[in-house]
């Protein structure tokens, strides 16, 4: 993306009630903070590996995920998934994600339940031996329930692509002012036919299972062989992905701390 182009993008987005300095809504999206470790083998569903993502899967085949230092120009960590044993044949009701959650009160400039709602833009880096189209949904499970899944495709192996999606501000589902779950980002690498069937939307619409992984055409668990990685991630208010908001290692590391606290001791 030229120069030229980057800074209509974030006028654009200024001009939407986006733009700006701390316009990221993700933490840790350039995979920098790994509390916990830097690798995690057969880690059971629902936990949070790298700050602030976590895997949820369900299936006969397992991952190990590692902070890892093969990242594109300007970044220096990525989360990697690496299959450690295959699942060839999903089942209907199986999947595989990694997944990031967003605090409800932190969203409220986004103006959700309002006819102001705002337009949100995620962008990402991804990487995998597993080309085709892949499911990014985003849950709202405030007072509504309600879910938004696009597609995007990688194109070429083993190679560093950027992606963008944009997603439409949903006027009726209000997100709460409190402390609980506002959004969940969803990256799917596998889901089986009661997820991927359905048609993926830019529009909030009420949960389906059919919706959830909607056009998942690839299963990223079939070979011992396959793997993904991810980094760069931003989700921002606007119709325009901008260039990633880097930030110094101790603010992402203080953000963190609000969700994890790792005491080392001698």
């Amino acid at each position: 993306m030229s120069k030229a182009a980057e800074l209509a993008n974030l006028i654009g987005n200024i001009n939407a009630g986006g733009g700006g300095a701390n316009r990221n809504l993700i933490i840790n999206g350039a995979m920098n903070v790994s509390q916990r470790g830097t690798s995690f083998a057969s880690v059971s569903t629902g936990t949070f590996t790298l700050d602030r993502f976590k895997r949820d899967f369900s299936h006969d085949g397992n991952v190990t995920i590692t902070q890892d230092s093969s990242a594109p120009d300007g970044f220096a960590n990525s989360l990697k998934v690496d299959v450690t044993t295959a699942d060839t044949s999903l089942a209907a009701g199986q999947y595989e994600n990694i997944a990031h959650l967003i605090e409800a009160q932190n969203l409220q400039h986004l103006k959700f339940g309002t006819s102001d709602a705002k337009n949100i833009t995620v962008s990402f880096y991804v990487k995998s031996n597993k080309t085709g189209t892949y499911a990014f949904n985003i849950s709202q499970s405030d007072n509504s329930s309600k879910q938004a899944t696009l597609n995007y495709t990688i194109d070429s192996v083993d190679t560093w692509e950027r992606k963008s999606l944009t997603f439409t501000g949903d006027t009726s589902g209000v997100i709460n002012d409190d402390n609980g779950r506002g959004l969940h980002l969803i990256w799917f690498l596998a889901a089986g036919s009661t997820y991927n069937s359905g048609s993926a939307s830019a529009t909030f619409q009420t949960y389906d299972n059919a919706d959830y992984a909607a056009g998942q055409a690839v299963n990223v668990l079939d070979s011992t062989d396959n793997y993904w990685f991810l980094t760069g991630c931003q989700l921002e208010i606007g119709q325009n992905e901008t260039v990633f908001e880097h930030e110094k290692f101790s603010q992402t590391l203080q953000k963190c701390l609000r969700y994890t606290f790792v005491h080392q001791t001698n």
